[in-house]
């Protein structure tokens, strides 16, 4: 379980900006204790506990980056070919039997250990071969075309710092320094259910009134997207003490508890009352849009001092969305003990005119072309409804305007989230 207090996330003002959100999070949410070892071929995706330094330098010796010869470059002739000896042929795996003497050359190919003696490669396509010797033309530079032991990372430096979140080419530093298992910390557990008496499940019958509940399939990718072990509470109808039950339950084994619907100012709008009822609404507005009504708070269970976040979400799917990645997608990175992530947004031309209130966060759905002058062109979907799901699978990522920004003219250039980078 997560050590939360029940203020972890206090903030008195009527809408809580992102920034100080996130900073919030930061400041005072303890990540998930619990570490375990993983084999590298379960490691991908895990937050690491601890620092990890190189056992050994990496490469570990110097060697060849290319097919060629390798030679001293002592005796190279300036400003003419010079006429050098094979003395050997050295293949990745093995090493020179004897170290390079004056006037020679070693046939030496990719990878394959640097002979004694020799400081220099000569890729074999600049190389003429006749008999015994080899012929190198003149103005190569002392080192090229051989890497150094320890250029790539030194022994005892820091190549996994705690707080990463590992990705496959993290997984292959951990293996060429001969590393089999990784500390990481343990899983977020996280509970997900939809609320609302005009929810049903795909494949039931629809009654007229009703409709098929997409947010929790939507939630359900995402969470396993970050790696979450994600249990499905399906759907609870609008009633404040069923789900304060629900929320209770779920609190006692899992460390985040998230909701879709419910938490608007409307009278059918049960799960702020639940919430209250056993823990601490902390805030439930934010200054974004889509998605100002979503909730933050903290639910008592297991452990006394421990208990789960609770995270309240809008009940219209493209809500639903930005509000997780941009909101509930930090909660998870500190819970995991995962270095917050920097957003940086990408600078694209907007085809479209927009206004917006001063004060608050937006986020337009778009998509992405290339201009007639091979910029990057940011066109907006046409609809601008929470509710209309196609705006996320028609278009390639968000368009994030800033809570200064009142107005923008078709031209002005833009910051742009991929959703590869918002959920990465």
């Amino acid at each position: 379980m997560a050590q939360l207090s029940d203020d972890c996330f206090a903030f008195s003002g009527p809408l809580l900006p992102i920034a100080d959100m996130e900073r919030l999070i930061i400041e005072r949410v303890t990540p998930v204790a619990e570490i375990e070892q993983v084999p590298l071929d379960g490691a991908l995706g895990r937050v690491v506990a601890l620092d990890i330094a190189a056992p050994e330098d990496l490469p570990p010796f110097d060697n060849s980056a290319v097919d060629g010869f390798a030679v001293r470059h002592a005796d190279l002739a300036t400003g003419a070919d010079t006429r050098l000896i094979i003395a050997e042929r050295v293949t990745a795996g093995h090493a020179a039997a004897h170290p390079l003497a004056r006037g020679q050359a070693i046939r030496i190919f990719t990878g394959a250990p640097m002979p004694a003696g020799a400081d220099t490669v000569f890729m074999q396509e600049d190389c003429r071969v006749e008999g015994d010797t080899v012929i190198v033309p003149p103005g190569l530079e002392r080192g090229a075309n051989s890497r150094s032991a320890g250029e790539d990372l030194r022994k005892g430096a820091i190549m996994l710092p705690a707080g990463r979140k590992l990705t496959a080419a993290d997984l292959a530093l951990a293996a060429a320094q001969g590393v089999t298992q990784l500390p990481v910390r343990r899983r977020l557990r996280v509970a997900v259910f939809s609320t609302g008496d005009e929810v049903v499940e795909p494949g039931a019958c629809r009654p007229v009134a009703a409709i098929y509940d997409a947010n929790r399939h939507l939630l359900r990718g995402l969470l396993q997207k970050f790696g979450a072990l994600v249990t499905d509470l399906g759907i609870l109808r609008d009633d404040p003490a069923a789900l304060a039950t629900a929320i209770a339950a779920a609190a006692g084994d899992h460390d985040l508890v998230i909701t879709s619907g419910g938490v608007s100012t409307g009278d059918a709008d049960h799960v702020r009352t639940a919430v209250e009822r056993i823990g601490r609404l902390v805030f439930w507005r934010v200054a974004i849009k889509p998605g100002r009504p979503v909730a933050m708070g903290v639910v008592p269970g297991g452990p006394p001092g421990y208990g789960a976040a609770f995270a309240g979400l809008p009940g219209n799917p493209a809500a639903v969305y930005v509000t997780f990645v941009r909101v509930v997608w930090p909660l998870l990175l500190r819970l995991a003990g995962a270095a917050p992530r920097q957003l940086i947004a990408l600078p694209v031309r907007a085809t479209f005119a927009y206004r917006k209130r001063k004060g608050r966060r937006e986020y337009v759905r778009a998509a992405l072309r290339r201009a007639a002058d091979g910029g990057v062109e940011a066109v907006k979907f046409p609809r601008d409804g929470a509710g209309v799901i196609t705006s996320l699978t028609e278009t390639d990522g968000l368009v994030e305007l800033g809570e200064e920004a009142t107005q923008i003219a078709p031209g002005a250039i833009v910051g742009f989230l991929s959703y590869a980078a918002l959920t990465g």
